[in-house]
């Protein structure tokens, strides 16, 4: 035991020592410390440090944990890595020394006599959202676990405080014998709990919980200031592989004052094999080149910070001369490629091209007599033309029927063969004419008539409730889900129930009359106002992030719905649409999966995405120039045989993407 305690602590001091070795190799152009002061109000408060050196050639590079760091007065303050605590009232210094370079950061030490009045929901919902006992696994899933249950991420804190404080015969809580309190001594591994140890009975965070208790378990005062928002800093930074990063996280309260809560935000990763991040907010990158997204979770606001990791030690790539510029596709990768340090695969042979255009486009492989033909074919312009004929294509309209059919939910076992047939054709038809894809969509979310022979009409058929449509309407049209803010506000995104209720506002009060033959007359007879259910609050009917509806109860207010979700304004509609098409075509979506954007799911190349948008917006929303774009750039037409510079890059298309056959 002694040699494994003392090996673990030579590799510290080791690493220690590499790192600061590597901070003074270089010579930094400026060093910049956040906070430039620091106050501590409270004993339960505390301020994370961040370092930031900048190279002559600008990167900017974490020296948070290489840093020397030392307090002047420790009977002032004190340090737990880069994290500054108090100790008692006072003012002292935090000397930060890095090879030369020396500064000094004033500290003050206020309000630290008596532990803060710890607030219920500003306090302790963070807490269990952190340490997850609310998360949908553990006791915030239906019906909880043992007969505890807490609201998914605290989204109704009073529910929370009655299930800890009053129920559970007392044992719970227990502000007379602290330990023999469940929520402290399972929270902290003194009782086996199914969830194991969730924080140390030394941590901060085991001592918040302990004050709570002994102040008596405080709801807290009502007017307590709330977090309005969170950000996080740094929210970009380039990193190399197997590299660390301090990230810092503040809070502005509805009163304007700002809490440092690092320590106490919950962290999560959208690409682990690329990048993590620990309970301190450290970012660990991996050992491949790649992008990931850090969310920042805080009192349901959320952040993101954004890492990219270049190939380690490459120089950064020359654009090849075969490589030119078909359109503006071809720039944008190519500069994902620069900033990553890889290289595109070779241009894929004339076979392998047609091929894959015919399959992407039409569902279909050429036949022998095609693909001779177009091997013979010596015009520099046979794969534009191979492209023109695909699209224009019966067969491109046959696929392309199939698969929107798919998304709007043409099923025979669920809406009746003959109200899928309608709704077919009827698709069918838009494809064939291509006619703008907006226009269409309009007409599915606005539909009304006899299911029999109003082809559109029959989505309703499927979508039997406010909350089914709205669910699926956000989702196919949108690319937001809203599952989650059924029930409570969602954990990743600014959705809450008052904009999923918001949403199926414009669907409560649909009727769908029966009809013979196993047909539906689909109306709507006018504006009905809905309420969240449980809590009977009645909300608003508008879009998201919009303005209240101004329909009346004698106005279907669909068509203010259909007009905002499909205006080239909104850019939920356009973003979705062009991440579908890059998706299918190219093999992989800018945002996985397609339907889900968030903030927390940012684009792997945001100017790719806005150009594709903008592409679709300003050609009046025509698919088969959007796919026209994306075909002719040299990005799609590039070899499926990864080079050594980018065998590991599944993000970035720098070679085509293997995919089984649809």
């Amino acid at each position: 035991m002694f040699l494994m305690v003392f090996i673990c602590r030579l590799t510290l001091l080791l690493l220690g020592l590499f790192l600061t070795a590597q901070a003074n190799a270089v010579d930094y152009k400026s060093i910049v410390i956040e906070p430039s002061a620091i106050e501590i109000n409270g004993r339960n408060r505390q301020t994370q440090i961040l370092i930031t050196g900048v190279t002559p050639n600008g990167d900017e590079v974490d020296l948070t944990n290489s840093a020397e760091l030392e307090i002047a007065d420790s009977s002032i303050a004190s340090l737990s890595n880069s994290l500054v605590l108090g100790q008692t009232e006072g003012q002292t210094q935090l000397q930060v020394r890095i090879d030369k370079f020396i500064e000094l950061i004033p500290v003050r030490v206020q309000g630290y006599a008596n532990y803060p009045p710890v607030n219920f929901e500003v306090d302790i919902i963070p807490l269990l959202t952190k340490l997850n006992c609310n998360g949908g696994g553990c006791h915030g899933r239906q019906g909880g676990q043992n007969g505890f249950q807490l609201s998914v991420f605290g989204f109704d804190p009073a529910t929370d405080y009655e299930a800890l404080t009053r129920q559970g015969r007392g044992r719970r809580v227990f502000p007379g014998a602290i330990e023999q309190s469940l929520i402290y001594s399972k929270g902290t591994g003194l009782v086996a709990h199914g969830g194991g140890e969730r924080m140390k009975p030394d941590s901060q965070d085991a001592e918040l919980l302990r004050e709570w208790l002994k102040q008596g378990m405080p709801w807290g005062e009502n007017e307590t200031p709330t977090v309005q928002s969170i950000q996080v800093n740094p929210d970009l930074r380039s990193m190399t592989p197997r590299s660390f990063q301090q990230l810092r996280v503040i809070a502005t309260y509805s009163d304007g004052s700002q809490r440092d809560v690092t320590r106490a935000a919950a962290y999560s990763t959208n690409m682990e094999v690329i990048a993590d991040c620990n309970p301190q907010g450290v970012i660990e990158t991996g050992k491949l080149a790649g992008e990931a997204a850090i969310t920042i979770n805080y009192m349901g606001k959320v952040d993101v910070a954004r890492v990219v990791i270049p190939q380690p030690n490459v120089p950064e790539p020359v654009r090849p001369e075969w490589f030119t510029s078909q359109n503006r596709i071809d720039d944008l990768t190519w500069n994902k490629w620069k900033q990553l340090r890889i290289s595109p695969s070779e241009l894929c042979d004339d076979a392998t091209f047609l091929r894959r255009l015919l399959i992407k486009t039409t569902g279909t492989i050429p036949t022998a007599e095609q693909t001779r033909a177009f091997l013979q074919n010596d015009s520099p312009a046979k794969r534009r033309e191979a492209i023109e004929e695909a699209l224009a294509s019966e067969d491109f309209t046959s696929y392309w029927t199939q698969r929107w059919s798919d998304i709007m939910m043409v099923n025979s076992a669920t809406i009746g063969g003959r109200s899928a047939y309608t709704f077919y054709k009827w698709i069918r038809q838009q494809i064939h004419k291509n006619r703008p894809y907006n226009q269409w969509v309009y007409d599915i979310i606005v539909a009304t008539g006899n299911t029999g022979n109003v082809g559109p009409a029959n989505f309703y058929r499927s979508q039997r409730t406010p909350e089914d449509a709205t669910k699926t309407i956000s989702q196919a049209f949108l690319g937001v889900r809203m599952d989650c803010a059924q029930c409570h506000h969602h954990p990743f995104e600014k959705w809450g129930q008052a904009d999923f209720y918001g949403l199926a506002g414009y669907f409560n009060g649909m009727k769908r009359d029966k009809l013979d033959d196993n047909r539906e007359l689909v109306y709507h007879p006018g504006h009905k106002s809905i309420s969240i259910p449980v809590i009977n609050q009645p909300v608003d009917t508008r879009p998201l992030a919009g303005t209240a509806s101004e329909a009346d109860t004698t106005t279907d207010p669909r068509p203010e719905l259909g007009s905002w979700v499909t205006s080239k304004d909104n850019p939920f509609f356009s973003r979705l649409v062009s991440n579908r098409i890059w998706k299918h075509l190219m093999g992989r979506g800018l945002v996985e999966p397609e339907d889900d954007f968030r903030e927390t799911n940012p684009p792997t190349n945001p100017e790719l995405l806005a150009h594709l948008t903008t592409v679709l917006v300003d050609n009046r929303f025509d698919l088969r120039n959007l796919m026209r774009e994306i075909l002719n750039s040299h990005t799609f037409q590039l070899s499926s045989t990864p080079s050594d510079s980018n065998q590991t890059d599944d993000q970035a298309y720098s070679h085509y993407l293997i995919r089984r056959l649809p």
